[in-house]
């Protein structure tokens, strides 16, 4: 009698509890296009546009099984990069104040279109914005900033692509 009472008490815990982890959907999407993002910061740093349009381009070939194409597309990315700027953040004490770390901060505008029937409402236009410190260790700025701009492109395309895609 025990043990009947314990199999149903255990059949209906299991049957109870359910999660589901819904990743990325791209219900009714196999291509994508990516626009190269124009670079209207009022500091231009060269080939940040490139970049980072290779990054976001890159985070959705490794996570759907989409088509990347130039022409029509399901979908469209398009935008621009708003804001670029480096600031110092934490200053060192000493006679003449130096920065410890510096920040890394950027902005990108994003346009996104779903051109598939009925999922017209998941188009967004929307900035994303995301900042990395980084100190220099006696390193100058400019050798520190190709590690800090790949890990900006990575906190930047994860957002776009979850707002995109991500159904959470």
């Amino acid at each position: 009698m025990k043990v009947k009472i314990f199999a149903l008490f255990l059949i209906a815990a299991l049957t109870s509890c359910s999660y589901k982890f819904s990743g990325a959907s791209t219900e009714g999407l196999k291509t994508v296009v990516v626009r190269t993002f124009e670079n209207n910061a009022p500091l231009v740093v060269p080939n940040l546009n490139n970049q980072f349009t290779e990054a976001l381009k890159t985070r959705i070939r490794n996570q759907t099984n989409l088509s990347i194409t130039t022409t029509e597309g399901d979908a469209v990315f398009e935008g621009r990069i708003t804001g670029y700027d480096i600031k110092p953040v934490a200053l060192q004490s000493s006679s003449t104040p130096t920065a410890g770390a510096n920040r890394l901060t950027v902005t990108v505008s994003v346009k996104y279109t779903n051109n598939t029937t009925g999922k017209e409402k998941e188009s967004f236009e929307e900035s994303f914005t995301k900042y990395f410190d980084f100190p220099l260790n006696g390193a100058s700025i400019q050798a520190a900033l190709p590690n800090a701009l790949d890990q900006i492109n990575k906190q930047l395309t994860e957002d776009i692509f979850n707002r995109a895609f991500a159904q959470w």
